[in-house]
């Protein structure tokens, strides 16, 4: 799969959290080397934006203290 660009456009929340949630999501995968990637031919990133904009994985933006 590609980049999922129709679920970015229909995203309504902050898509810049949400570009840096799947940029985090896509370095975990990469280093857990998680099976899902090598069961795919998918990139890292393409999975980790499909989760985080399809809401498998949840992310927070933590306010600075």
């Amino acid at each position: 799969m590609i980049f999922p660009l129709e679920q970015l456009v229909k995203f309504k929340g902050n898509v810049y959290a949400a570009t840096c949630a799947s940029a985090k999501r896509a370095y975990q995968l990469a280093m857990m080397k998680d099976p899902i990637l090598s069961d795919n031919d998918d990139k890292a990133v393409s999975i980790a934006a499909r989760q985080i904009f399809t809401q498998d994985v949840q992310y927070k933006i933590a306010s600075p203290e």
